[in-house]
């Protein structure tokens, strides 16, 4: 088998675009079509065994080329979908990386018949955000001073009386959801990970002091029976120290190695966030995908490792792409929201990939309108969706 330009005399031939023989990066020419009804590019223009050469489409859409061009950025320096090669082809909604290599592990077998691939089955894992574990108690006289004036002022005397049997300890803080998110871990067939913010907040609403006795007590308590991450802050290059620093607090707290790693509002600004994490030895991150649309924001919804375009080198970060995300979810009908995450589910079960759906703590708050996510977080996925 020859992956070249030119066919050298082999019996299965794949013509190569030339992207991955290319020396750093640059505007690079896409034009779309269908690969027997999947969206796909980079065409082959002699005879081959499939008509794109899906080795450099993929490394295209697993690198985020696109995010590493000049682009249009959101106020947060954020990458948003509407400027996608995935969202301007209609594809974002499926993995087609994996719809690819599929399709291509077939025609090998038909070209080798002795070929053999292991099974695998689909992985379904819940990730949980925590900037606020609580969101009355713990955050100081100031602050809830200002909420008590704020409630009164506004006329909001339901809120006003919650926060006054909160803080007189007559009824549970609406944000600590933890004990309820520890039993609902007990799903063998979810995995299940909570990722605590040891940062300093940005805005004042969702300040609270992070080195208190109880919300450090509160994060040792959840660790012991769940994964547990680290929600980085999104610093800049020159602020690695702050970094390094929330991560030994983290450490410290648990007694073991940090784990799993996010990025606060998926501020990943690309690849100066994932430099930073490979710097600080950290070796799963899960902020790939879009704060504004569902999908599949590498194309894919199989774990990958982040290759750094600027060096052309792999690193050890190992990248876990989400799904969809719950807080940009939860302002649609819920019937709508249903079918968008059954037709997602399905395409992840297509390819036995990984189906991850991003949580913030307030989403799961015991509520009429949070329901649907606590029902989704502690039901098998296939009787959810059914």
């Amino acid at each position: 088998m020859v992956y070249a330009k030119q066919n050298l005399d082999a019996s299965v031939f794949l013509e190569a675009h030339g992207l991955l023989h290319q020396v750093g990066f640059e505007d690079v020419s896409i034009n779309l079509n269908n690969w027997d009804e999947v969206p796909c590019f980079f065409a082959c223009r002699r005879h081959s065994l499939i008509d794109y050469d899906i080795f450099s489409a993929s490394f295209y859409l697993l690198s985020r080329y696109e995010e590493y061009l000049p682009h249009v950025k959101d106020e947060m320096g954020r990458f948003p979908a509407v400027k996608s090669l995935a969202h301007r082809g209609g594809f974002l909604d499926r993995p087609v990386v994996d719809i690819w290599a599929m399709k291509f592990g077939r025609l090998l077998q038909r070209e080798f018949p002795e070929l053999v691939f292991g099974d695998r089955s689909i992985t379904v894992h819940h990730t949980v955000q925590v900037q606020s574990p609580y969101l009355y108690l713990h955050r100081g006289i100031i602050h809830n001073l200002a909420g008590f004036l704020n409630d009164f002022y506004r006329l909001q005397f339901d809120r006003l009386a919650l926060r006054a049997q909160v803080l007189l300890k007559l009824r549970k803080d609406p944000y600590n959801v933890f004990t309820w998110l520890t039993n609902a871990s007990k799903n063998d067939r979810t995995q299940l990970t909570v990722f605590f913010f040891f940062g300093q907040s940005k805005k004042f609403k969702n300040y609270i002091n992070n080195r208190r006795k109880q919300v450090l007590t509160l994060v040792k308590f959840v660790s012991d029976y769940v994964d547990t991450g680290l929600l980085f802050s999104a610093y800049k290059n020159e602020q690695l120290d702050k970094m390094k620093a929330e991560k030994r607090r983290l450490e410290a707290l648990t007694h073991r190695q940090m784990g799993p790693a996010s990025i606060v509002d998926q501020q990943i600004d690309l690849p100066h966030r994932y430099r930073m994490l490979v710097e600080l030895e950290v070796k799963q991150e899960a902020s790939m995908y879009y704060y504004d649309s569902p999908g599949f924001r590498a194309g894919t919804c199989t774990p990958f490792l982040f290759y750094d375009l600027d060096y052309e080198i792999k690193t050890p970060l190992t990248i876990y792409p989400t799904t969809a995300d719950a807080h940009f979810l939860g302002s649609m009908k819920e019937g709508a929201r249903f079918e968008l995450l059954k037709a997602l589910f399905m395409e992840v079960d297509r390819v036995s990939g990984h189906f991850v759906m991003a949580f913030r703590n307030t989403d799961l708050v015991d509520q009429k309108k949070t329901k649907f996510w606590r029902k989704l977080l502690t039901t098998d996925s296939y009787e959810f969706f059914r």
